[in-house]
């Protein structure tokens, strides 16, 4: 009796995971085996959402996930038609792990336990009959002839392994990369994606903690010549913003250095940052109530009356920045003064000397040009039998479940052509 065919998953993150289970479940007289290099699988899960595991994102029309992703979206719009963030609930409900909605479109297990996701992907793995072996990592890998879709797994032990197909989901990792150019796919230049923006200036990281719930961003990019206004590069966001110790973070400058990732790294992380901390008011309406401000308390010390409902420490720091004594009357406040206070609040300028890592949530973009991708199939136009699911890829999206999002969904896809391609 012939043996049953061969499929080797290189990696074992979500991607991996999920395809290799995709695969077994889809096909169960296949032979899948997990192949990942450390020591411990789904390590990425374990610290998604500060261990809580930020499994995807409430956002279930195409359309609008698509705007989600710097990088992939036009890719990922028919792949999100055949999986998408109800499909990823849906499967998890599925195993009996219920997920949450939070206010912001986040969405987490219930039990608020990476665990609960990292488990749940080990049981379906195991009752799907997919084998794991870590501490193994691949060296090479070689097509075994040119016409035919099988190939030949080196080990660093040694050991070379066959396959019938190849499910390469090996993240961000240099070596995956290698691997899959070693097969014919182009690979596209990485970059960081998610992180912060340092701003070397003691009073602001001072404020470390201090959040605002919205805050309009301008990011402005300088070109290879900085005296060419013509090659900057302006980009804008909103949302959620906090201080910390080596500058500012939160939602809103996650976004920012998503969709500015390359050109960020261009410039070697210097940039030219504008903060309107006060969105929903104009220049001038924020001039009329430091106005009436001063007509309502003109005794009252400018840093013991704040007429916005900001954290105290937070409103001295504006103050201070606009060049104020905080011991100075609003009485004694000049119109320029005022003036400089209105800017403060509505544009206020930073200077980004750097970047700093958003915890250990990384993401990098770059990795295997999409054009060289059927994202049908998510088989390599290059290397017939040969696909790919999850970071190798070029695609990367702004926090808030959205890389897992894309990693569900390239690896399902993956592992449904897969299955069906090695039908009896």
């Amino acid at each position: 009796m012939a043996s049953p065919p061969n499929v080797i998953v290189i990696g074992g993150g979500a991607a991996g995971f999920f395809g290799a289970i995709a695969i077994a479940e889809a096909n169960p007289n296949l032979r899948v085996t997990i192949l990942e290099a450390s020591q411990q699988v789904l390590a990425k899960v374990r610290i998604s959402g500060g261990g809580r595991c930020n499994v995807t994102h409430s956002c279930f029309d195409p359309s609008e996930l698509i705007q989600n992703y710097p990088r992939g979206s036009k890719a990922l719009r028919g792949a999100f038609t055949r999986f998408q963030p109800g499909d990823t609930v849906g499967w998890f409900d599925d195993r009996g792990i219920a997920l949450k909605t939070e206010a912001d479109g986040r969405m987490f297990p219930t039990t608020d336990d990476s665990a609960t996701i990292v488990d749940a992907l080990q049981l379906a793995a195991s009752d799907a009959g997919v084998r794991v072996k870590t501490g193994t990592a691949v060296t090479a890998v070689k097509r075994v002839e040119a016409d035919t879709p099988k190939f030949e797994v080196q080990l660093r032990s040694g050991e070379v392994m066959s396959c019938d197909r190849l499910l390469l989901a090996t993240g961000s990792s240099p070596q995956g990369h290698r691997i899959a150019k070693s097969l014919g796919s182009k690979i596209e230049p990485t970059a960081p994606s998610l992180f912060t923006f340092n701003i070397p200036e003691n009073k602001l990281t001072q404020l470390a903690g201090v959040s605002v719930p919205v805050a309009q961003l301008k990011l402005t990019v300088p070109g290879p010549d900085p005296s060419e206004k013509k090659a900057q590069t302006k980009l804008h966001q909103s949302g959620p913003l906090l201080i910390t110790h080596w500058g500012l973070s939160g939602p809103a400058v996650l976004k920012l250095s998503a969709w500015g990732a390359r050109v960020l790294k261009t410039s070697r992380y210097k940039a030219k940052l504008s903060v309107n901390w006060i969105p929903n008011q104009s220049l001038e309406q924020i001039q009329t109530q430091l106005n009436q401000a001063k007509q309502d308390a003109p005794r009252k010390q400018i840093s013991n009356h704040r007429p916005f409902l900001f954290p105290q420490r937070l409103w001295e720091y504006w103050v201070h920045r606009a060049g104020i004594n905080p011991e100075t009357r609003w009485t004694e406040l000049s119109k320029k003064a005022l003036m400089g206070l209105s800017q403060e609040l509505h544009q206020a300028a930073y200077e980004v000397q750097g970047k700093g890592v958003f915890k250990d949530e990384f993401v990098t973009c770059g990795g295997v040009s999409l054009k060289t991708v059927n994202f049908k199939t998510m088989e390599s136009k290059a290397c017939p039998g040969l696909h790919f699911a999850g970071e190798v890829l070029d695609i990367d999206g702004v926090t808030g479940g959205f890389n897992f999002q894309s990693a569900w969904t390239t690896s399902w896809l993956a592992g449904q052509a897969i299955a069906e391609s090695l039908q009896p």
